[in-house]
């Protein structure tokens, strides 16, 4: 049966400005190219009229009309490759809801409610987090509930495929933390697993052992605070960096501590971790279960808390998606295509072990 073809859509700005076009378009007409690459559709113009067509037509032409309604200013790549972010995590909630009751009614059971609707979308307006720099917020719906967890938790875990804000918004909300005076220090730790968690051999002090390691905290905490406030608060040690291998012992009191990379510790270094918190401190975890640097017959500390801290009240765990990629429009979906080869190998692995 052959396919209907989609018929395209036009349109025509109100009012007409050059400048405002322009804007629309980018330079070399860039903006364009990246919402019809995104999208798998064709937009062509003539003179001020827009001709889209494809499958989501429909929603290259809303942000279209969302963007001309503010192109007085200058529309920059980023805020399109945002924009098409937020486009694909509202396709992916609205079939996560409607394939909810589906299943629920072949399980006999009556549908609970996802953890999207549980979270800030649910409850209100999205949280909003003031840095010196900036106002941030969410962008998805899940990294909307990212950001309540935190605050309602005292330790939470964000698992998912790199580039969906966990670490990001991990250091936004402890930055936002320190300049409330919630906490009175910032801890950051990552595995080592690159120097095998020995440090001791590579040359230099603490600081410049860990730094490459934990460069994607620190890039975080230079865009958030800017560069010399963020060198005044390591000097004060408002902010330390403490490399894994060297909690053992310690308790982290009024701190705010994050884990990076945690799929690259073990189950014991992830308790040894945990049972560092103390009294009026919070802790994120985060990482990616699929990329997993740990010898291959080494269970991840990460998928291990994930199984054995589901139920334990007072952590939460939000888990991120393709779909919560705020990176070029491409890595969602490098993503999937990774996680659809890799599935039959995982498949094939749980058969082994049972």
């Amino acid at each position: 049966m052959k396919k209907t073809p989609v018929e395209p859509l036009h349109f025509i700005p109100q009012p007409l400005d050059n400048k405002r076009l322009a804007n629309l378009c980018g330079p070399m007409d860039e903006n364009l190219r990246q919402i019809a690459a995104a999208l798998d559709v064709t937009v062509f113009r003539r003179g001020e009229k827009f001709i889209v067509s494809g499958t989501l037509a429909a929603d290259a032409l809303a942000i279209l009309e969302r963007f001309y309604a503010v192109a007085d200013k200058t529309i920059s790549i980023d805020d399109v490759q945002l924009a098409l972010v937020e486009q694909r995590a509202g396709h992916a909630q609205t079939a996560r809801k409607s394939a909810r009751p589906a299943r629920a009614t072949e399980a006999g059971a009556a549908a609970e409610p996802a953890a999207d609707d549980q979270g800030v979308t649910g409850a209100g307006e999205p949280l909003v987090l003031k840095t010196r720099r900036h106002d941030l917020r969410g962008r998805t719906p899940t990294q909307n509930q990212y950001l309540k967890a935190i605050v309602e938790h005292d330790i939470t875990f964000g698992v998912g495929p790199a580039g969906t804000g966990k670490t990001y918004l991990a250091v936004a909300c402890a930055v936002d933390a320190l300049e409330r005076d919630a906490v009175q220090r910032i801890v950051l730790t990552r595995p080592a697993v690159e120097a095998g968690e020995r440090l001791g051999f590579l040359p230099g002090d603490l600081a410049q052992k860990v730094d490459p390691y934990l460069r994607p905290l620190y890039d975080a905490l230079y865009d958030l605070l800017g560069f010399d406030r963020t060198q005044k608060m390591f000097e004060k040690q408002a902010i330390e960096i403490a490399p894994l291998a060297y909690m053992r012992g310690r308790t982290l009191n009024h701190a705010f501590v994050i884990l990076d990379e945690a799929q690259n510790t073990t189950p014991e270094q992830m308790k040894m971790f945990l049972t560092r918190i103390g009294f009026g401190s919070k802790a994120v975890i985060t990482g990616d279960v699929t990329q997993v640097d740990l010898q291959r017959n080494q269970k991840s500390g990460l998928v291990d808390a994930a199984q054995v801290l589901k139920k334990v009240r007072g952590i939460a765990f939000t888990h991120f998606t393709s779909a919560d990629v705020v990176r070029h429009p491409l890595v969602g979906r490098i993503v999937d295509a990774y996680e659809a080869a890799n599935k039959p190998v995982r498949v094939k692995n749980d058969k082994a072990s049972d």
